[in-house]
Protein backbone atom coordinates (compact mmCIF):
# COMPACT_ATOMS: atom_id res chain seq x y z
CA UNK A 1 0.00 0.00 0.00
CA UNK A 2 2.66 2.28 0.54
CA UNK A 3 4.11 1.49 -2.58
CA UNK A 4 1.30 2.31 -4.15
CA UNK A 5 0.95 5.41 -2.15
CA UNK A 6 4.25 6.93 -3.00
CA UNK A 7 3.91 6.24 -7.10
CA UNK A 8 0.53 8.06 -7.13
CA UNK A 9 2.03 11.07 -4.90
CA UNK A 10 5.08 11.41 -7.53
CA UNK A 11 2.19 10.64 -10.01
CA UNK A 12 0.50 13.97 -9.00
CA UNK A 13 3.68 16.13 -8.60
CA UNK A 14 4.76 15.11 -11.94
CA UNK A 15 1.58 16.30 -13.41
CA UNK A 16 1.60 19.18 -11.88
CA UNK A 17 5.00 20.03 -12.44
CA UNK A 18 3.93 19.27 -16.61
CA UNK A 19 1.40 21.17 -16.25
CA UNK A 20 3.05 24.28 -14.74
CA UNK A 21 5.49 24.24 -16.94
CA UNK A 22 3.06 24.18 -20.15
CA UNK A 23 1.72 27.06 -18.63
CA UNK A 24 5.25 28.95 -18.29
CA UNK A 25 5.56 27.91 -21.61
CA UNK A 26 2.54 29.35 -23.14
CA UNK A 27 3.18 32.61 -21.59
CA UNK A 28 6.42 33.28 -21.91
CA UNK A 29 7.47 35.68 -24.54
CA UNK A 30 9.82 34.42 -27.07
CA UNK A 31 10.68 34.01 -30.90
CA UNK A 32 10.35 30.91 -30.27
CA UNK A 33 6.60 30.18 -30.05
CA UNK A 34 6.16 26.66 -31.84
CA UNK A 35 8.84 25.31 -30.07
CA UNK A 36 7.29 26.38 -26.71
CA UNK A 37 3.53 25.17 -28.46
CA UNK A 38 5.24 21.86 -29.51
CA UNK A 39 6.81 21.19 -26.08
CA UNK A 40 4.04 22.22 -24.43
CA UNK A 41 2.36 18.98 -26.22
CA UNK A 42 4.77 16.59 -25.44
CA UNK A 43 4.37 17.49 -21.61
CA UNK A 44 0.45 17.37 -21.53
CA UNK A 45 0.65 14.22 -23.34
CA UNK A 46 3.32 12.83 -20.67
CA UNK A 47 0.54 14.07 -17.87
CA UNK A 48 -2.32 12.32 -19.67
CA UNK A 49 -0.14 9.15 -19.84
CA UNK A 50 1.24 9.69 -16.05
CA UNK A 51 -2.83 9.82 -15.14
CA UNK A 52 -3.22 6.04 -15.54
CA UNK A 53 -1.37 6.35 -11.88
CA UNK A 54 -4.05 8.18 -10.07
CA UNK A 55 -6.30 5.06 -10.44
CA UNK A 56 -6.34 5.10 -6.63
CA UNK A 57 -7.33 8.44 -6.50
CA UNK A 58 -10.80 7.98 -8.54
CA UNK A 59 -11.56 5.68 -11.11
CA UNK A 60 -11.03 5.23 -14.48
CA UNK A 61 -12.96 3.56 -16.96
CA UNK A 62 -11.08 0.42 -18.96
CA UNK A 63 -12.19 1.85 -22.35
CA UNK A 64 -10.41 5.29 -20.78
CA UNK A 65 -7.24 3.29 -19.68
CA UNK A 66 -6.34 1.69 -22.80
CA UNK A 67 -7.21 5.30 -25.20
CA UNK A 68 -4.44 6.91 -22.70
CA UNK A 69 -2.16 4.41 -22.63
CA UNK A 70 -1.96 4.58 -26.89
CA UNK A 71 -1.09 8.66 -26.27
CA UNK A 72 2.23 7.10 -25.79
CA UNK A 73 2.70 6.77 -29.68
CA UNK A 74 1.89 10.53 -30.30
CA UNK A 75 4.87 11.43 -27.71
CA UNK A 76 7.73 10.60 -29.56
CA UNK A 77 6.30 11.89 -33.12
CA UNK A 78 5.96 15.37 -31.48
CA UNK A 79 9.25 15.83 -29.31
CA UNK A 80 10.78 14.67 -32.95
CA UNK A 81 8.78 17.51 -34.25
CA UNK A 82 10.01 19.61 -30.95
CA UNK A 83 13.53 19.33 -32.24
CA UNK A 84 12.83 20.15 -35.86
CA UNK A 85 11.54 23.36 -34.63
CA UNK A 86 14.69 23.85 -32.61
CA UNK A 87 17.19 23.06 -35.03
CA UNK A 88 15.52 24.94 -38.20
CA UNK A 89 14.30 28.60 -37.91
CA UNK A 90 12.12 28.49 -40.93
CA UNK A 91 10.22 25.03 -40.20
CA UNK A 92 6.51 25.39 -40.09
CA UNK A 93 3.91 22.47 -39.36
CA UNK A 94 2.07 21.34 -42.03
CA UNK A 95 -0.93 19.50 -43.31
CA UNK A 96 1.85 16.38 -44.23
CA UNK A 97 3.46 16.17 -40.48
CA UNK A 98 -0.26 14.70 -40.18
CA UNK A 99 1.10 11.17 -41.09
CA UNK A 100 3.20 11.22 -37.56
CA UNK A 101 -0.49 10.73 -35.94
CA UNK A 102 -0.63 7.14 -37.87
CA UNK A 103 1.21 5.18 -35.31
CA UNK A 104 -1.66 6.64 -32.90
CA UNK A 105 -4.75 5.96 -35.16
CA UNK A 106 -3.62 2.29 -36.01
CA UNK A 107 -2.86 1.67 -31.86
CA UNK A 108 -6.60 2.34 -31.11
CA UNK A 109 -8.13 0.80 -34.32
CA UNK A 110 -7.07 -2.08 -34.29
CA UNK A 111 -8.81 -2.13 -30.36
CA UNK A 112 -12.32 -1.10 -32.28
CA UNK A 113 -13.66 -4.34 -32.85
CA UNK A 114 -12.73 -7.16 -29.62
CA UNK A 115 -12.29 -4.22 -27.08
CA UNK A 116 -13.78 -0.75 -27.55
CA UNK A 117 -17.08 -1.57 -29.54
CA UNK A 118 -17.73 -4.75 -26.95
CA UNK A 119 -19.36 -5.03 -23.33
CA UNK A 120 -17.92 -4.18 -20.57
CA UNK A 121 -17.80 -7.72 -19.56
CA UNK A 122 -15.91 -8.89 -22.87
CA UNK A 123 -13.33 -5.87 -22.12
CA UNK A 124 -12.70 -7.63 -18.63
CA UNK A 125 -11.95 -10.74 -20.79
CA UNK A 126 -10.00 -8.89 -23.42
CA UNK A 127 -7.97 -7.72 -20.82
CA UNK A 128 -7.68 -10.78 -18.59
CA UNK A 129 -5.87 -12.43 -21.15
CA UNK A 130 -3.81 -9.46 -22.74
CA UNK A 131 -1.02 -11.09 -23.27
CA UNK A 132 -2.16 -13.50 -26.05
CA UNK A 133 -4.36 -11.34 -27.49
CA UNK A 134 -2.86 -10.26 -31.11
CA UNK A 135 -3.87 -6.51 -30.93
CA UNK A 136 -1.95 -6.03 -27.48
CA UNK A 137 1.12 -7.87 -29.04
CA UNK A 138 1.28 -5.80 -32.20
CA UNK A 139 1.05 -2.46 -30.23
CA UNK A 140 4.00 -3.68 -28.16
CA UNK A 141 5.93 -4.08 -31.53
CA UNK A 142 4.20 -0.84 -32.92
CA UNK A 143 6.02 0.45 -29.92
CA UNK A 144 9.30 -0.61 -30.00
CA UNK A 145 9.44 -0.12 -34.13
CA UNK A 146 8.41 4.13 -33.44
CA UNK A 147 10.48 4.14 -30.67
CA UNK A 148 13.88 3.56 -32.66
CA UNK A 149 12.98 5.46 -35.52
CA UNK A 150 11.95 8.72 -33.96
CA UNK A 151 14.93 8.19 -31.51
CA UNK A 152 17.32 7.34 -34.13
CA UNK A 153 15.71 10.39 -36.63
CA UNK A 154 16.08 12.96 -33.85
CA UNK A 155 19.79 12.16 -33.22
CA UNK A 156 20.48 12.25 -37.19
CA UNK A 157 18.99 15.19 -37.04
CA UNK A 158 20.97 16.86 -34.50
CA UNK A 159 24.23 15.50 -35.89
CA UNK A 160 23.45 17.36 -39.38
CA UNK A 161 22.41 20.83 -37.49
CA UNK A 162 25.68 20.65 -35.35
CA UNK A 163 27.52 20.39 -38.50
CA UNK A 164 25.82 22.54 -40.35
CA UNK A 165 26.21 24.86 -37.56
CA UNK A 166 30.17 24.71 -37.34
CA UNK A 167 30.11 25.63 -41.05
CA UNK A 168 28.21 28.64 -40.64
CA UNK A 169 27.99 30.18 -37.30
CA UNK A 170 29.62 31.35 -34.32
CA UNK A 171 28.30 32.09 -30.97
CA UNK A 172 26.45 30.30 -28.08
CA UNK A 173 23.75 27.70 -29.72
CA UNK A 174 26.61 24.87 -29.91
CA UNK A 175 26.43 24.81 -26.16
CA UNK A 176 22.80 24.43 -26.64
CA UNK A 177 22.47 21.45 -29.23
CA UNK A 178 24.87 20.11 -27.40
CA UNK A 179 22.33 20.32 -24.08
CA UNK A 180 19.50 19.20 -26.71
CA UNK A 181 21.70 16.00 -27.54
CA UNK A 182 22.33 14.93 -23.73
CA UNK A 183 18.29 15.59 -22.93
CA UNK A 184 17.54 13.58 -25.99
CA UNK A 185 20.14 10.97 -24.84
CA UNK A 186 18.34 10.45 -21.22
CA UNK A 187 14.40 10.66 -23.00
CA UNK A 188 15.71 7.66 -25.04
CA UNK A 189 17.16 5.73 -22.07
CA UNK A 190 13.66 7.01 -20.28
CA UNK A 191 11.42 5.29 -23.36
CA UNK A 192 13.75 2.30 -23.50
CA UNK A 193 13.44 1.57 -20.10
CA UNK A 194 9.84 2.19 -20.25
CA UNK A 195 9.51 -0.68 -23.12
CA UNK A 196 11.30 -3.08 -20.71
CA UNK A 197 8.75 -2.23 -18.05
CA UNK A 198 6.20 -3.38 -20.69
CA UNK A 199 8.21 -6.55 -21.46
CA UNK A 200 8.57 -7.81 -18.03
CA UNK A 201 4.82 -6.82 -17.45
CA UNK A 202 3.88 -10.36 -19.58
CA UNK A 203 6.75 -11.93 -17.93
CA UNK A 204 6.81 -14.87 -14.71
CA UNK A 205 8.54 -11.58 -13.22
CA UNK A 206 5.75 -8.69 -12.77
CA UNK A 207 7.67 -7.06 -10.17
CA UNK A 208 10.49 -5.87 -12.16
CA UNK A 209 8.07 -4.16 -13.87
CA UNK A 210 6.98 -2.49 -11.19
CA UNK A 211 9.83 -1.21 -9.77
CA UNK A 212 10.98 -0.05 -13.33
CA UNK A 213 7.80 1.84 -13.32
CA UNK A 214 8.46 3.36 -10.03
CA UNK A 215 11.82 4.59 -11.45
CA UNK A 216 10.46 5.43 -14.44
CA UNK A 217 8.02 8.00 -13.07
CA UNK A 218 10.69 8.95 -10.48
CA UNK A 219 13.41 10.12 -13.52
CA UNK A 220 10.75 11.67 -15.49
CA UNK A 221 9.86 13.93 -12.82
CA UNK A 222 14.03 14.67 -12.61
CA UNK A 223 14.06 15.36 -16.57
CA UNK A 224 11.12 17.66 -16.59
CA UNK A 225 12.84 19.71 -13.15
CA UNK A 226 15.57 19.72 -15.35
CA UNK A 227 14.36 21.25 -18.54
CA UNK A 228 12.47 23.67 -16.37
CA UNK A 229 15.47 24.46 -14.69
CA UNK A 230 16.92 25.27 -18.35
CA UNK A 231 14.49 27.16 -19.49
CA UNK A 232 14.21 29.74 -16.25
CA UNK A 233 17.78 30.74 -16.06
CA UNK A 234 17.90 30.70 -20.29
CA UNK A 235 14.52 31.38 -21.92
CA UNK A 236 16.45 32.17 -25.06
CA UNK A 237 18.17 29.03 -25.17
CA UNK A 238 18.38 28.00 -28.76
CA UNK A 239 19.45 30.02 -32.25
CA UNK A 240 18.23 27.99 -34.79
CA UNK A 241 19.87 27.31 -38.16
CA UNK A 242 18.30 28.02 -41.66
CA UNK A 243 16.93 24.62 -43.17
CA UNK A 244 17.84 25.72 -46.78
CA UNK A 245 21.82 25.42 -45.75
CA UNK A 246 23.35 22.63 -47.15
CA UNK A 247 27.07 21.13 -45.65
CA UNK A 248 29.82 21.74 -47.56
CA UNK A 249 30.15 17.83 -48.36
CA UNK A 250 27.20 18.09 -49.99
CA UNK A 251 27.88 21.76 -52.19
CA UNK A 252 30.77 19.60 -53.49
CA UNK A 253 28.85 16.50 -54.36
CA UNK A 254 26.74 19.28 -56.22
CA UNK A 255 28.97 20.58 -58.40
CA UNK A 256 31.07 17.42 -58.85
CA UNK A 257 27.54 16.18 -60.70
CA UNK A 258 27.33 19.34 -62.44
CA UNK A 259 29.77 21.78 -64.67
CA UNK A 260 30.92 24.39 -62.06
CA UNK A 261 33.47 27.16 -62.71
CA UNK A 262 36.59 25.96 -62.36
CA UNK A 263 38.59 28.49 -59.24
CA UNK A 264 42.17 28.48 -60.17
CA UNK A 265 45.07 29.00 -58.09
CA UNK A 266 45.24 32.15 -58.38
CA UNK A 267 41.86 33.25 -57.40
CA UNK A 268 42.05 30.81 -54.50
CA UNK A 269 44.92 32.42 -52.82
CA UNK A 270 43.33 36.21 -53.14
CA UNK A 271 40.07 35.06 -51.75
CA UNK A 272 42.06 33.43 -49.25
CA UNK A 273 44.13 36.80 -48.36
CA UNK A 274 40.63 39.13 -48.67
CA UNK A 275 39.18 37.08 -45.77
CA UNK A 276 42.74 36.84 -43.79
CA UNK A 277 43.07 40.71 -44.34
CA UNK A 278 39.65 41.33 -43.34
CA UNK A 279 39.45 39.48 -40.02
CA UNK A 280 42.45 40.88 -38.97
CA UNK A 281 41.65 44.51 -39.67
CA UNK A 282 38.06 44.45 -39.31
CA UNK A 283 37.91 42.01 -36.30
CA UNK A 284 34.42 40.90 -37.26
CA UNK A 285 35.37 38.14 -34.85
CA UNK A 286 34.49 40.41 -31.97
CA UNK A 287 30.59 40.06 -32.76
CA UNK A 288 29.44 36.74 -30.52
CA UNK A 289 27.25 36.07 -32.98
CA UNK A 290 28.87 36.58 -36.06
CA UNK A 291 27.84 34.31 -39.19
CA UNK A 292 29.64 32.85 -42.37
CA UNK A 293 26.55 35.14 -44.45
CA UNK A 294 27.48 38.64 -42.87
CA UNK A 295 31.68 37.36 -43.87
CA UNK A 296 30.28 36.52 -47.29
CA UNK A 297 28.64 40.10 -47.69
CA UNK A 298 31.40 42.36 -46.18
CA UNK A 299 34.23 40.59 -48.36
CA UNK A 300 31.98 40.06 -51.32
CA UNK A 301 32.86 36.31 -51.66
CA UNK A 302 29.51 34.02 -52.58
CA UNK A 303 28.65 31.96 -49.05
CA UNK A 304 29.39 28.65 -51.21
CA UNK A 305 32.53 29.44 -52.19
CA UNK A 306 33.61 31.05 -48.73
CA UNK A 307 31.75 27.89 -46.86
CA UNK A 308 34.38 25.48 -49.77
CA UNK A 309 36.97 28.10 -48.85
CA UNK A 310 37.16 27.46 -45.28
CA UNK A 311 35.48 24.05 -44.23
CA UNK A 312 37.23 22.23 -47.47
CA UNK A 313 40.54 24.18 -48.39
CA UNK A 314 41.49 25.30 -44.65
CA UNK A 315 40.00 21.91 -43.53
CA UNK A 316 38.60 23.99 -40.59
CA UNK A 317 34.66 24.50 -39.64
CA UNK A 318 33.99 28.09 -39.42
CA UNK A 319 33.15 28.05 -36.02
CA UNK A 320 36.73 26.78 -35.13
CA UNK A 321 38.70 29.22 -37.91
CA UNK A 322 36.58 32.53 -36.41
CA UNK A 323 37.41 31.14 -32.77
CA UNK A 324 40.96 30.84 -33.48
CA UNK A 325 41.04 34.78 -34.31
CA UNK A 326 39.20 34.98 -30.88
CA UNK A 327 42.26 33.06 -29.25
CA UNK A 328 44.97 35.08 -30.48
CA UNK A 329 43.04 38.11 -29.44
CA UNK A 330 42.29 37.13 -26.15
CA UNK A 331 46.25 36.01 -25.57
CA UNK A 332 47.82 39.28 -26.46
CA UNK A 333 45.34 40.83 -23.82
CA UNK A 334 46.85 37.94 -21.32
CA UNK A 335 50.58 39.02 -22.59
CA UNK A 336 50.21 42.68 -21.76
CA UNK A 337 51.41 43.22 -18.55
CA UNK A 338 49.17 46.55 -18.40
CA UNK A 339 46.52 44.28 -18.37
CA UNK A 340 47.33 42.01 -15.94
CA UNK A 341 44.02 42.94 -13.46
CA UNK A 342 41.87 41.91 -16.45
CA UNK A 343 39.73 39.55 -15.32
CA UNK A 344 39.78 36.26 -17.89
CA UNK A 345 35.59 36.86 -17.60
CA UNK A 346 36.29 40.10 -18.96
CA UNK A 347 38.63 38.85 -21.69
CA UNK A 348 36.53 36.27 -22.84
CA UNK A 349 33.50 38.37 -23.37
CA UNK A 350 35.83 40.94 -25.29
CA UNK A 351 37.01 38.64 -27.42
CA UNK A 352 33.79 37.40 -28.81
CA UNK A 353 32.87 34.40 -27.11
CA UNK A 354 29.50 34.42 -24.52
CA UNK A 355 30.22 31.34 -22.62
CA UNK A 356 33.18 30.59 -20.02
CA UNK A 357 33.25 26.72 -20.98
CA UNK A 358 33.27 27.20 -24.93
CA UNK A 359 36.21 29.68 -24.29
CA UNK A 360 38.64 27.16 -22.24
CA UNK A 361 37.65 24.46 -24.19
CA UNK A 362 38.65 26.33 -27.60
CA UNK A 363 41.48 28.00 -25.75
CA UNK A 364 42.80 24.73 -24.52
CA UNK A 365 42.61 23.28 -27.86
CA UNK A 366 44.70 25.76 -29.63
CA UNK A 367 47.08 26.17 -26.69
CA UNK A 368 46.90 23.21 -24.57
CA UNK A 369 46.62 25.95 -21.30
CA UNK A 370 43.57 27.17 -19.65
CA UNK A 371 43.77 30.83 -19.97
CA UNK A 372 45.02 30.80 -15.98
CA UNK A 373 47.69 28.68 -16.99
CA UNK A 374 48.46 30.40 -20.12
CA UNK A 375 48.84 34.08 -17.76
CA UNK A 376 50.74 32.41 -14.97
CA UNK A 377 52.79 30.79 -17.22
CA UNK A 378 54.13 34.37 -18.85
Amino acid sequence: MGEVNLLTTVAVVTISISLFFSLFLLTVKTAHKLSNHLFTFFLILHAIDNSVNLGYLFEIPLTGRIFISSFFFLQLPVFYLYVLSVCYSDFKLKPAHLVHTIPFLLANLIFLPRFYSVDLASKISFLANGSSMVEVQFNHILMHVQCVFYLVAAFMILKKAKKIYLENYTGASLESLKWLFQFTVALSIFFVIALLKNIFKFTTYPNISNWLKAGLILSELIIIFWYLYKALINPNLFRNIDSKLKLVSEIILEEKNSNPRVINEKEHISALLTLKQYMLEEKPFLNPSLTIQEVSKNIGIPVRELSVLINHNLEQHFYDFVNAYRIEYAMDILKDVTKNKVTVLEILYTAGFNSKSSFNTAFKKQTGYTPTEFRKNL
